[in-house]
């Protein structure tokens, strides 16, 4: 059986202000093709461990590598290999979202700009605003604007730190349906994030950072299994405020979507 090398791999990864030692250690594999959710609270190391690997900040020691490119000695190459959304959207308001696009795409040298832009304006639902100014867009669309520029040139790792903060429960679920169709294009996503459902939504595996070490890594389903069995009881399960609100609003959240399926099928 042909083993695949991790999209992603960190091993021993160490980073000190002064006296604050903010990674003790870091290690993460993530693979290609996969969604891997990086949890942590602030301060627990996550931006930094990102600013590393887009080789904006050095490491004082261990290693990291993107795509196999050692991001130490081939800066170079890791920077042409992965792209990064922060947690603010990167766009140009002035524009229009196909001139975001067309732009992105010319300053990376794409052969037909026009042609990249339409392209990412329909796979993420965004064509209808893009001959809008990006100002008029909301907070949701924008930040889906953020990570359709992130794909041109088709990196094979895109890096998502914290992009749904400071986003509506509407929007959230705007920018989850981008990353979802990310990882169904098989691009490798390393998405932080400090929100648990954000992770059980998008996530194939899960590592919990914390104090700059990783304590845990693996599926939702391997998580869940360090803690002993639940216990099982019948219970009335209300809707959430998030529930009301999305609902309210004319957006279902998949738990409310699931009870009036289960209802349906029991004929309440």
């Amino acid at each position: 059986m042909t083993l695949t090398a991790p999209a992603v791999r960190v091993h021993g990864l160490e980073k000190s202000y002064g006296d604050l030692r903010v990674l003790r250690g870091v290690d993460l594999d993530v693979a290609p093709g996969t969604v891997l959710a990086l949890l942590g609270s602030n301060g627990a190391g996550k931006t930094t461990l990102i600013r590393i690997l887009t080789t904006l900040l050095a490491a004082d020691g261990g290693t990291a590598e993107v795509a196999g490119h050692d991001v130490r000695r081939a800066a170079a190459a890791v920077r042409e290999s992965l792209s990064l959304t922060g947690q603010s959207a990167a766009v140009d308001e002035v524009l229009t979202g196909r001139e975001n696009l067309v732009l992105g795409a010319r300053l990376r040298h794409q052969p037909d700009p026009g042609a990249v832009a339409d392209d990412l304006l329909a796979r993420f639902s965004l064509v209808e605003a893009g001959g809008r100014r990006v100002a008029t867009w909301s907070g949701g669309m924008r930040r889906r604007l953020d990570i359709a520029m992130s794909l041109i040139g088709e990196p094979p790792v895109v890096l998502l730190d914290e992009p749904t903060t400071g986003l509506d429960p509407e929007a959230r679920i705007e920018v989850w349906d981008a990353v979802r169709a990310l990882a169904a294009s098989g691009t490798t996503v390393l998405l932080t994030t400090q929100h648990l459902e954000e992770a059980e939504q998008l996530a194939d595996r899960i590592a919990i950072l914390h104090e700059g070490r990783v304590l845990v890594s693996g599926t939702l389903a391997e998580l869940q299994a360090l803690l002993p069995p639940a216990e099982v009881r019948t219970v009335e399960q209300k809707p959430t405020l998030e529930d009301v609100f999305l609902a309210l609003v004319g957006t279902r959240t998949p738990a409310v979507a699931g009870r009036e399926q289960q209802e349906k099928e029991e004929g309440r």
